[in-house]
């Protein structure tokens, strides 16, 4: 690893245990788990797609803080904030969890969180909502408030 600071924290995807990864190692799919030696993935520093039907496995049963940022496709404020949100996953692989839901094809997980505008980005711990941030914010203001809910 040429660069510690550069380093991404992933978790192990068969046991979970947290490993320290060079992301060019990650990204050229040379990365394996120290614990359970399986193969790390970079789909581990992307926003999970979060749905109604997985949204009770990734969110609520997360043992991570979850930040979930509720979107349409036809938004402009949604689309200005989506890289942020990208660069959120990757930054705090390992220590929270990124998931994306699209309003229009999860309305069941929308209305049941109220939420009527977006974006909206909730941030779960404990399974619970912990957190609303609504309308665009910096990627820096987000990784803040995520932030009071890392352990």
């Amino acid at each position: 690893m040429t660069n510690s600071s550069a380093a991404q924290i992933t978790a192990g995807p068969q046991c979970g245990a947290k490993n320290r990864v060079d992301p060019e190692r990650l990204a050229a799919g040379r990365a394996v788990c120290g614990q359970c030696k399986t193969p790390l993935s970079a789909a581990d520093t992307k926003p999970l797609t979060i749905t109604d039907a997985n949204f009770t496995a990734e969110v609520e049963g997360s043992p991570l803080p979850v930040l979930v940022d509720f979107w349409a496709a036809w938004c402009g404020p949604c689309r200005i904030i989506a890289p942020a949100v990208e660069q959120l996953a990757a930054e705090f692989a390992g220590k929270a969890k990124i998931g994306k839901l699209d309003v229009d094809a999860n309305q069941v997980t929308a209305a049941r969180f109220g939420v009527q505008s977006i974006p909206t980005l909730l941030i779960f711990k404990g399974g619970k909502e912990a957190d609303r941030i609504v309308g665009v914010q910096s990627k820096e203001a987000m990784a803040q408030r995520l932030q009071k809910f890392l352990s």
